[in-house]
């Protein structure tokens, strides 16, 4: 329990700091557009994404409603 309050902690942490320097310097960070159109650019990412989302669809909703 300890452990998962300290990884939550340290990732408001990092969080809070990304979004300071985000603040201070704006060239410094693409804003989240510019990184979706960066990251769908590619069939192949666009597949795995498609993927992921499936197979997370499929393993924490689909699979809790379904009797063993």
């Amino acid at each position: 329990m300890i452990l998962s309050t300290l990884g939550f902690a340290l990732e408001a942490a990092a969080i809070v700091t990304l979004v300071i320097l985000g603040q201070r310097d704006q060239n410094r960070f693409a804003t989240l557009g510019e990184l979706l159109d960066r990251v769908m650019s590619t069939r192949a990412a666009r597949i795995t994404i498609l993927t992921f989302w499936w197979w997370l669809g499929w393993h924490f909703l689909v699979a809790q409603t379904i009797d063993p």
